[in-house]
């Protein structure tokens, strides 16, 4: 009986409930550990296929950079901090081992400090661009694989398929929001050795517009289970700031690049402002979560 009484113990321990909405600050350090993960994936991408600017320095800013994206969060979790008391799951020390999506997004880092070390004057390296491409691979499965368990653990008893759909919008995500902090570190290099305004224009708009349609599907399907008369037609009024900060600033000031001393501080407010919304916009879809009957 002992065994019995020790399971039934441990499966009333289990989270089996719906935890109640993240914190703003918690949020935004979650994004802001997606985007180093997006920022990472595109960067190795680049690098793999050989259109990144030449240069030790170009590599070495962005990597830094996703490095303290993605550090931020797990400094919080490392001292309990509420905001972010768990990383990924994980709640550091007190003798807890790591779940398996932090073991993940930990065995991610290697493929990245690979880059770091091969990074030289010329990334067409053969070496370079194989380590690029494993960085950008790794950083990929690290998004799916923690937004799998995200889901499992914000709502257990969520329908498969609208669970099914935070991980591409995870990855999306991700890719614009990491674009757009990359677009920050290019910012200071010269006119010569900086892709030409074009690509950053056309594809972050392009991952814009691909992330507005996945969210707002996936907000469409949450919206028609919250156990409300007007659920259906629902919409949080702070999600249309969300849009402002995540869509309209950094779209306007895609449109308004060019090389000249303003282009630094409009890349810096567009990454800031996205992840912002992001956040805002996370936080509301948890309490909408929140809202939904058990069972949907």
């Amino acid at each position: 009986m002992k065994p019995q009484r020790a399971s039934s113990q441990a499966d009333l321990a289990a989270p089996v409930a719906i935890p109640p909405p993240r914190r703003l600050a918690g949020t935004l350090l979650h994004v802001s550990g997606n985007d180093g993960f997006g920022l990472w994936m595109g960067l190795g991408l680049a690098l793999a296929i050989g259109a990144y600017p030449d240069g030790r320095g170009e590599v070495l800013v962005p990597i830094t950079l996703g490095a303290a994206l993605v550090a931020m969060g797990l400094l919080a979790a490392c001292l309990h901090s509420r905001w972010m008391p768990r990383w990924h799951g994980w709640l550091i020390g007190k003798g807890s081992r790591p779940t398996r999506d932090a073991l993940v997004a930990l065995a991610s880092t290697l493929p990245v400090l690979a880059v770091a070390g091969l990074a030289r004057g010329d990334n067409a390296f053969w070496a370079t661009r194989l380590a690029g491409a494993a960085m950008a691979l790794c950083a990929l499965c690290s998004l799916l694989v923690t937004a799998y368990a995200d889901a499992q653990r914000r709502a257990p008893s969520l329908d498969p398929r609208l669970a099914s759909q935070l991980p591409l919008s995870r990855v999306i995500s991700a890719s614009y929001g990491g674009g757009l902090w990359l677009w920050m570190c290019t910012a200071g290099q010269d006119m010569d050795t900086a892709l030409h305004p074009r690509a950053w224009i056309i594809g972050l708009l392009a991952l814009a517009l691909l992330r507005g349609l996945v969210e707002s599907l996936r907000w469409q399907a949450t919206l028609q289970r919250v156990a409300s008369p007007r659920g259906r037609l629902e919409l949080p009024p702070r999600r249309y700031l969300a849009a402002l900060l995540v869509y309209a600033l950094p779209s306007v000031a895609l449109l308004l690049m060019s090389f000249d001393s303003g282009w630094l501080t409009l890349a810096s407010l567009a990454a800031v402002s996205c992840a912002v919304g992001m956040a805002i916009e996370l936080s509301l879809y948890d309490e909408a979560l929140a809202a939904l009957p058990s069972g949907l």
